[in-house]
């Protein structure tokens, strides 16, 4: 509970200092509403040239993508400490997380916090709901919780992976570039179900980096086309990818050495 508390302290510190220039806030989310709103508009001329895409109608379609869209900024949002950690290692900064007397990684969550991704948030929850109406989405309490853990376990796998960029910084000093094939590119391909990018993409989105698992499998069962109730836990099942993603954190403080002057 005091880490919760200290966390939503330094949101509030971000938050007033955002306040401060409401204007520039107020145009920074919706630069960033109209800017991602460009994914949209290429899934929606794809789907007036075809049909559907591996079986997929376009409401469905519609659907992953407003989920992986929510899931990747809500966390993009929250842990964009861990996106921006490079800079804290290059410059030394780091150093002053270890000495003072609280979790590091928190420390760190609170560095920062991009407000301006609520644009984003917007327009992916805009475009959830007009799919799910389109779509005609026969809704039960199930399926509503499902929503719910979908956007739980996705803003945990998005966490972990941008932990994982972070600590492989204490190793390299910068940011390897090849990470954001997993956080924006996953954003990318991830608007449409992943099932359609054949058997051995699904298995790697499965077992190894679990997309599917707040994404494609959920989505089946939201939908209609799959009634085991039990896809509704899949999603909770991808909150365990933070084991392996702190571990690795806990590894690389562990071989930290100052990088600062």
């Amino acid at each position: 509970m005091e880490g919760l508390r200290l966390y939503r302290h330094y949101v509030l510190i971000h938050l007033k200092s955002a306040m401060q220039y409401k204007a520039s806030l107020v145009l920074s989310i919706i630069g960033q509403f109209a800017v991602s709103f460009s994914s949209f508009l290429g899934i929606y001329f794809m789907f007036y040239r075809f049909s559907s895409v591996e079986g997929f109608t376009y409401q469905e379609v519609v659907f992953c993508f407003g989920v992986i869209m929510m899931e990747f900024s809500i966390a993009e949002m929250a842990v964009r400490g861990f996106d921006s950690f490079s800079s804290m290692v290059r410059t030394g900064e780091f150093d002053r997380v270890l000495v003072r007397p609280r979790s590091n990684v928190l420390q760190v969550l609170g560095s920062k916090f991009k407000l301006t991704n609520l644009g984003r948030i917007i327009q992916g929850a805009v475009i959830f709901i007009y799919a799910v109406t389109a779509a005609e989405v026969e809704w039960t309490i199930y399926k509503i919780i499902t929503v719910v853990f979908m956007l739980v376990g996705g803003v945990a796998l998005f966490s972990g992976l941008f932990m994982i960029y972070a600590a492989l910084c204490f190793f390299t000093l910068e940011g390897l570039e090849f990470m954001n094939i997993f956080t924006d590119g996953a954003k990318e391909f991830g608007q449409y179900p992943v099932g359609i990018y054949g058997k051995r993409m699904l298995q790697f989105c499965t077992f190894v980096i679990p997309y599917a698992l707040v994404q494609y499998y959920p989505a089946l069962y939201i939908l209609g086309r799959v009634d085991n109730v039990w896809y509704m836990f899949l999603p909770l099942a991808a909150c365990l990818f933070l084991l392996p993603s702190y571990l690795l954190w806990r590894i690389g403080v562990r071989h930290y050495q100052s990088a600062g002057s």
